[in-house]
C-alpha cells in the first residue's frame, strides 16, 4: 500500500473562532475513523510557536529554514491506502471536517518503510 500526505496550511482555515471546537471535533472524528479502518500512520499540526532549526550534516544548528518553507504551518496526516482514489476520498472527508481544501501528495515507495 502507498502512504499519502494530506495537509493544509493554517491560512486556508477561514473559520470563525466560535466554530473551532466543532471543526476540531469533526477532524478528530475523521482521524478516529482512519484509525478504526487501520489506515492511519501519524498526523498532527505544526507548532508555529517553536521556531524551526536548520541542522547540517556536521550537527551545526542555525536558526533559519529553507526560504520556500518559511510559512510551513497547518495540519497534516499520513495515511496508508490501497489507491489514489481511496486517498482522494479520505482527503475529501478531512476537507469537509476542516472546512478547507486539502493538499494530497504521494510518498515514493521505500521497501524499508
Amino acid at each position: 500500500m502507498t502512504k499519502y500526505l494530506i495537509s493544509f496550511p493554517a491560512s486556508a482555515m477561514d473559520v470563525a473562532e466560535a466554530d473551532l471546537p466543532a471543526v476540531g471535533e469533526a477532524a478528530r472524528a475523521v482521524i478516529r475513523a482512519a484509525k478504526d479502518a487501520g489506515v492511519y500512520v501519524f498526523g498532527g499540526g505544526i507548532n508555529d510557536k517553536v521556531a524551526p532549526l536548520m541542522v547540517a550534516a556536521d550537527g551545526a544548528v542555525a536558526h533559519e529554514t529553507y526560504p520556500q518553507t518559511k510559512q510551513f504551518d497547518g495540519g497534516f496526516c499520513v495515511l496508508e491506502l490501497p489507491s489514489r482514489d481511496a486517498a482522494v476520498e479520505w482527503a475529501a472527508k478531512l476537507a469537509q471536517a476542516c472546512r478547507c481544501a486539502q493538499e494530497l501528495r504521494e510518498f515514493g515507495y521505500d521497501p524499508e518503510s
